[in-house]
């Protein structure tokens, strides 16, 4: 399916709160959700094991490789070394209520990619961010863990632009803005540390709500923007990606002047760094509803875009 939303028995294995996202799949929820009734809501509850590899002939393991099997359907997730330790969805996810605090989050939408070889769980924070008196950003923490071998258990501070649901990367004083947890043996006792690795949230979100709007207080002209797109997106070697390069850029313009929101921010730094934002989150990709979407914009290279325009548009402020 293009979404790559799992599908078990007719059911899509997502759960959310509020209004129908992405091909109107998944799981309502009328009120804020526990970590438990996310789990069972988005179809979470599935086990996975660690069962060694074997030749055709059964005798014959494959020495220091196992399959990761989801224990409910059967179906293998990914090849893994001796040294991986499962996180159980379960054990991540009710280590996020201590981490977000009982009763204080919204457990937004979670749910479960491809065979259920990556899930995520999105939880919206209280309160908001309100830019230049009017523009709102929203506050998240993201949990992702994934069941192939392809990375970490990350937990990782997600603002997003409600007028236009931009995903705003973060990459204040150089550092990540998230914990990474691997999956060894010490990952159990590494992920209830997490809330205080994160530090937790109050204190980067009044810095946030001061940047944010010192972002909406600067204005800009057309040359300086011109100059900010170019950093955002660097000129490429052959010609067919200096063509697509030109096109981003005149795109980015376009969005700064009638996007959705500009309104509310044109010709400032917050204006400009929101077109970026809005471009890689909205036109990059076809889809941001299967898995290499997702982990563009939440992970991969879409995010590296953001981080890179947010610390330019730092730097426009000194």
């Amino acid at each position: 399916m293009g979404h790559n939303i799992n599908v078990v028995n007719g059911r899509a294995s997502m759960m959310y709160v509020g209004e129908v996202p992405w091909h109107r799949l998944g799981t309502r929820l009328d009120k804020p959700a526990t970590a438990a009734e996310a789990i069972e809501a988005a179809g979470l509850g599935f086990r996975v094991e660690k069962i060694a590899l074997k030749t055709k002939d059964p005798q014959l393991d494959v020495e220091g490789h196992f399959a990761t099997v989801r224990a409910d359907t059967y179906e293998v997730l990914g090849v893994v070394g001796s040294r991986y330790s499962i996180i159980q969805n379960t054990d991540a996810f009710t280590t996020f209520d201590a981490l977000v605090g009982e009763g204080e989050a919204i457990y937004h939408t979670a749910g479960v990619l491809g065979k259920g070889e990556r899930i995520w769980l999105l939880a919206k924070l209280p309160d908001y961010i309100k830019v230049n008196g009017g523009d709102v950003v929203e506050k998240y923490l993201l949990l992702t863990n994934s069941h192939d071998g392809s990375g970490p258990v990350r937990v990782k501070l997600t603002p997003i632009r409600i007028v236009c649901e931009n995903t705003l990367a973060l990459a204040l004083n150089g550092e990540e803005q998230e914990v990474r947890v691997r999956h060894t043996a010490q990952a159990g006792a590494r992920l209830k540390e997490a809330h205080e690795i994160l530090g937790l949230t109050n204190q980067l979100y009044a810095q946030l709500d001061q940047i944010f709007n010192d972002m909406a207080r600067k204005h800009i002209d057309g040359e300086t923007f011109s100059t900010y797109i170019k950093t955002a997106f660097p000129t490429k070697s052959t010609p067919e990606d200096r063509s697509r390069v030109v096109y981003v850029r005149e795109k980015v313009l376009e969005l700064a002047e009638t996007g959705r929101g500009s309104e509310l921010a044109r010709g400032t730094v917050w204006g400009a760094y929101n077109a970026v934002t809005e471009f890689v989150d909205h036109y990059r990709l076809t889809s941001v509803t299967d898995v290499a979407g997702l982990k563009s914009m939440w992970f991969g290279s879409g995010e590296r875009i953001k981080k890179q325009a947010f610390r330019a548009a730092m730097e426009m402020l000194n």
